[in-house]
């Protein structure tokens, strides 16, 4: 069995994720304890008693999904079941990283925590009056109808974040922006235009001074070459070099998610199965809309963020 490890981001968080895998599983213990010392808060407090407004907030979201994306994944390990290849949406980049040797278990929380934190500062000062800049799903149509309605309309503000499938492309935008996109967006065909529940718009150039700031914080960390194929969020290809893996983490704030290309290629790799090593199955429908779209081979994408996934998978 050749496996790829897709590790879900942005969209996957509720309240409860993780509980069932730290009680089944020991080996867990350290990740969470991990977390909160890097957070400087209770992190399992937050996933299992906080509120879905307190897990929308950006300087702690991203700590609570990766640190369930980790402990999925030593979950899965515990049973024997690793990766031969991996990948990760927007955020779960980072669980990715770890996977594939980049980056230690330890630095990968650390950089969750920081990239939060600046991800928040920076969209909190985009705020204005007319609301808060975000994001928004554009259903129905593809990208490059929604760039040329756009463009036509002479709507400012507005750019695209993450190429989900050939029929979903995420927006990100100031609140004026993005206001003025939906009707413009619509008329040109799409079914609908959902706004996310997130607190910034990000992977947009919006988020400028948040990659300046970052790249400081990267610096600071130790990327080694991956030791197993790696796919990139900027690119939508492969990625060799520990060096260009630390350029990209800061462009993924400024860039949109070519999760469509890497797809593509991920199908070309050849691979048995999937597994959505995290909380949800976000990861698992776009897989299913992609295969549909590309007629390509039918290759499964299976949840594995819970205890019952996890011993399905095994079994």
């Amino acid at each position: 069995m050749k496996r790829c490890f897709v590790y879900p981001g942005q969209g996957a968080q509720y309240v409860g994720m993780g509980k069932d895998i730290y009680d089944r599983y020991p080996v867990t213990h350290r990740i969470f304890d991990r977390a909160t010392q890097c957070a400087g808060f209770d992190v399992a407090a937050l996933l299992w008693d906080g509120t879905e407004e307190e897990l929308k907030a950006t300087d702690r979201s991203q700590v609570a999904i990766t640190l369930v994306n980790l402990a999925a994944r030593a979950a899965l390990g515990e049973r024997g079941i690793v990766s031969d290849a991996t990948a990760g949406f927007s955020l779960g980049e980072y669980a990715a990283l770890v996977d594939a040797g980049v980056i230690s278990e330890d630095d990968c929380l650390t950089l969750v925590v920081e990239r939060g934190r600046i991800m928040e500062r920076v969209s909190r000062s985009l705020d204005g009056v007319d609301g808060s800049a975000g994001m928004a799903a554009v259903l129905g149509i593809d990208a490059d109808a929604i760039a040329n309605a756009l463009a036509d309309a002479g709507v400012d503000g507005v750019f695209p974040a993450n190429l989900n499938s050939p029929v979903q492309t995420v927006l990100s935008g100031t609140a004026a922006g993005l206001a003025a996109a939906e009707p413009v967006l619509k008329a040109a065909g799409a079914r609908r235009v959902v706004v996310l529940k997130v607190s910034g718009p990000f992977h947009s150039p919006l988020m400028a001074d948040a990659r300046t700031a970052f790249a400081d914080v990267l610096d600071r960390v130790q990327f080694s070459d991956p030791i197993k194929p790696l796919y990139s969020n900027v690119t939508g290809a492969r990625v060799v070099s520990g060096t260009e893996i630390r350029r990209l983490c800061a462009d993924q704030l400024v860039m949109p998610v070519r999760w469509v290309d890497e797809e593509a290629l991920i199908v070309a790799d050849g691979y048995d199965e999937l597994l959505e090593v995290g909380p949800g199955e976000v990861l698992g429908g776009l897989w299913k809309a992609y295969l549909k779209s590309s007629e390509a081979v039918d290759v499964p994408c299976r949840p594995a963020g819970t205890v019952d996934a996890i011993e399905s998978i095994v079994q």
